[in-house]
């Protein structure tokens, strides 16, 4: 059988074309909305492009994320492979610990991280005793890019854990053996095979970072989100904003075209079919305190203080007799809209994975872009987008539930893609091939040989979808149906109001909610 070849198997390939197309053509919905009302513009979208503000605004959303990628692997990288590889103390919780920023909304943390390290935050009036009458301003890009980046490193740790996992301890070893120490070892034989992780999370950090809203906005750093924003809000300029959102696509697939040169063509998967065995720990020594100071840094900023501010602003509201909202439909709508888009937004995701990790050509790169695209899109884009079709073309599912789904699978689409793809990097296509050879039928084998196989980023993608889903606002304000409030909108409203007591205990409930099923998704994934 020739390579590749269990994926053109007769009615197989055209059924995984098919459900391929149809997410396709969902995700591109937003984008023939963008080009709609860009063309509304005329000429003036041209003279818009080559603005100095226009070319201001491009240069900040670059430099922003390429920055938060390289700054987040950084802490992903050590992360994840003391967690996975050493004796580490307590392993277990720093790896799911390090792990739960990915459950605070932008906009909370990002206030939150002013509240304290601002010119007049907390940390001042702590040290102002010392004589500290004012610390240095952190709005604009030093601001922005230490809040994504202690928001976007858990989508690089998630994907590098998981591709840890799954590679061959045999090949360690072997460096082991031959004297490397763990370090060289790491450097030279584990790194190289982590390529497609980096690449999977890198990109899924630098396109979160060109889609987000909340965390530019509190830091007043103007990146193509918020002047979308501003212009839609402000300056009802619908046709320059598309225009805006239309470069924004553009930067997403240049960064594609990054990563995919990145990635390389090399294979990454396990050259044989043997057994699965865990790696051999590697005893830290005297680095173990160390590496315990580290990772409490991290958690200490990237949960620890948002955890604390946000208990002593419901800790004071409460002294002060402030009423606190009653949270029961809103808590029940946020855990039952976003345990149905975590897989729906897997099963969108998996036939796109498997074509574009299977397929070397055009096409295979083609389903890549596209399915990325949508995530440089923000949930105002989408929202806006999903609205004019559904009113025009589906009313019957206007402002019900299923349109709320639909933005939810457009948005989580490429975090699910992401991980699989990933994921898929690492198996290799003999088991599948041999799976075919033993007459078992293509969808058998997908779901006794190559989901198996993949477990890890499977995990990873629902864990990913499930955490952004409920902290996701724009798209939920706009097409959650009358009366659904969920906790992110409930939080929003209370912070637009400055009633930060009251936006204290639905953060509270969300991080706490969420934070149940990170745990069981990390360790089940991580110590299996």
């Amino acid at each position: 059988m020739r390579p590749h070849s269990f994926w053109r198997v007769g009615g197989w390939r055209w059924l995984l074309r098919g459900a391929a197309a149809a997410v396709l053509a969902l995700v591109l919905l937003p984008l023939i909305y963008l080009l709609v009302r860009a063309a509304e513009a005329g000429p003036a979208a041209l003279q818009l492009l080559f603005e100095a503000r226009t070319l201001r605004v491009l240069a900040r959303s670059v430099a922003l994320a390429l920055a938060v990628p390289l700054l987040s692997a950084l802490l992903a990288v050590p992360l994840a492979w003391l967690t996975t590889r050493t004796d580490l103390p307590l392993r277990r919780m720093w790896a799911v610990v390090t792990a739960l920023p990915l459950v605070i909304p932008s906009y909370i943390f990002a206030y939150l991280l002013v509240s304290v390290l601002g010119p007049r935050g907390l940390l001042q009036q702590l040290l102002q005793p010392l004589g500290v009458e004012r610390l240095p301003d952190i709005e604009g890009f030093p601001g922005a890019l230490l809040a994504l980046t202690l928001l976007c490193y858990p989508y690089l740790l998630l994907t590098v854990r998981a591709a840890l996992l799954t590679v061959d301890p045999a090949l360690e070893e072997a460096g082991r053996s031959l004297g490397l120490t763990p370090w060289r070892t790491f450097v030279r034989i584990t790194l190289p095979l982590l390529r497609p992780a980096f690449a999977g999370g890198g990109v899924l950090a630098a396109l979160y970072t060109l889609r987000d809203f909340g965390a530019v906005s509190v830091m007043r750093y103007g990146t193509f989100t918020r002047v979308i924003y501003i212009q839609y809000q402000s300056a009802f300029d619908r046709s320059g904003a598309a225009v805006l959102a239309l470069m924004l696509v553009a930067l997403t697939i240049g960064l594609q075209a990054l990563e995919l040169n990145t990635r390389g063509r090399a294979r990454y998967h396990r050259g044989h079919a043997a057994a699965k065995r865990k790696p051999m720990l590697v005893h830290l020594g005297r680095w173990r305190w160390p590496a315990l100071l580290f990772c409490a840094a991290v958690a200490l900023l990237g949960v620890g203080m948002p955890g604390a501010v946000l208990l002593f602003w419901l800790v004071r509201g409460l002294a002060l007799g402030t009423p606190l909202p009653v949270l029961w439909s809103a808590t029940g709508n946020s855990v039952y809209v976003c345990l149905v888009a975590a897989p729906l937004a897997l099963l969108g995701a998996l036939p796109l994975a498997l074509l574009a990790g299977k397929q070397r050509s055009g096409g295979g790169r083609l389903v890549e872009r596209v399915a990325y695209s949508a995530f440089a899109l923000p949930g105002i884009v989408v929202g806006l987008a999903l609205v004019f079709f559904g009113a025009r073309y589906v009313p019957a599912i206007y402002q019900s539930v299923f349109l709320l789904q639909a933005g939810y699978l457009i948005l989580f689409v490429p975090e699910a893609f992401g991980a699989l793809r990933a994921a898929l990097g690492s198996v290799n296509p003999s088991l599948m091939e041999a799976g075919r050879t033993l007459g078992r039928a293509p969808a058998q084998v997908l779901r006794s040989v190559t989901l198996p196989l993949m477990r890890n980023g499977v995990l990873a993608a629902l864990a990913i979808v499930f955490l952004t889903a409920m902290k996701e606002l724009p798209a939920t304000l706009i097409l959650a149906p009358p009366g659904m409030g969920t906790l992110a909108t409930s939080i929003w409203g209370a912070v637009t109001q400055a009633y930060f007591a009251a936006a204290a205990l639905p953060a509270v409930l969300l991080i706490g909610i969420s934070s149940v099923p990170l745990a069981i998704f990390t360790l089940r994934e991580t110590y299996q």
